[in-house]
């Protein structure tokens, strides 16, 4: 802890402040948030670039009732929208997380861990359907015409797209637990501590500062000074009574 003594005879007390400069981690933290944003920003853009020549294949391999086919062209088409639509909110969220860590926020920071959490989930989560639907057929029962449309969509999609979405999840995934970990360094967290306002702390020397909207307290009483008459001179008269 620093002091510091002014010429009035207060002391002021710094207590030991977080490093001004923002440490190698955060950078790295900062700039990772914000390359995870670009990539969910241009998914979210060849996503909705795609669609409309995904729904030609589609329809020029279905070979079922045109009501069918039509609900499910409406289908891709609202699940692309609704992909594009959640890619654009979590890249606004990781741009607002990087510009928080970057102005030292301890709550950004908290913020950054719990969606570092729950994006790992969601990636592994992703990943998980992914395999599951290209290993395992869906079952709609006696609806085999549904089955048969459901299990052509995967064929309409360009045949980088599933290679595309599966490395976004992994990288998804190492992204947040990169970050995540580098917020927990000794570095990052000396940087995000909060510094406490200064300590004013009163001398012996000076009588204490009343609070405040209160009057200073009275000076003891001290006598008017008389001064003694010099040698030889006759001594004053006595007052009247």
């Amino acid at each position: 802890m620093l002091s510091e003594r002014l010429p009035e005879g207060l002391v002021v007390s710094y207590p030991e402040q977080a490093p001004a400069r923002r440490p190698a981690t955060v950078v790295l933290a900062v700039s990772t948030l914000m390359v995870m944003a670009l990539g969910a920003l241009v998914y979210a853009v060849i996503g909705l670039a795609s669609v409309s020549g995904t729904v030609d294949r589609f329809r020029a391999t279905a070979d079922a009732d045109p009501g069918q086919v039509d609900a499910a062209v409406a289908l891709l088409r609202a699940s692309v929208v609704v992909s594009a639509v959640l890619s654009v909110l979590a890249a606004l969220l990781l741009v607002g997380l990087a510009l928080g860590l970057a102005a030292r926020r301890p709550a950004a920071r908290v913020a950054t861990w719990v969606v570092a959490g729950l994006g790992m989930c969601c990636g592994c989560g992703g990943l998980a359907t992914l395999i599951v639907q290209r290993a395992v057929p869906l079952d709609f029962g006696d609806d085999r015409a549904t089955a048969e449309l459901l299990a052509r969509t995967p064929d309409a999609y360009p045949s980088w797209w599933i290679p595309l979405t599966a490395t976004l999840s992994i990288a998804q995934v190492l992204g947040y637990l990169v970050v995540a970990v580098l917020l927990a360094l000794p570095a990052a967290n000396a940087w995000f501590r909060r510094r406490p306002a200064p300590q004013r702390t009163v001398s012996p020397d000076q009588p204490p500062t009343p609070p405040f909207g209160q009057p200073p307290a009275a000076p003891p009483y001290q006598p008017p000074y008389q001064p003694y008459p010099p040698p030889g001179a006759p001594p004053p008269p006595n007052p009247p009574r």
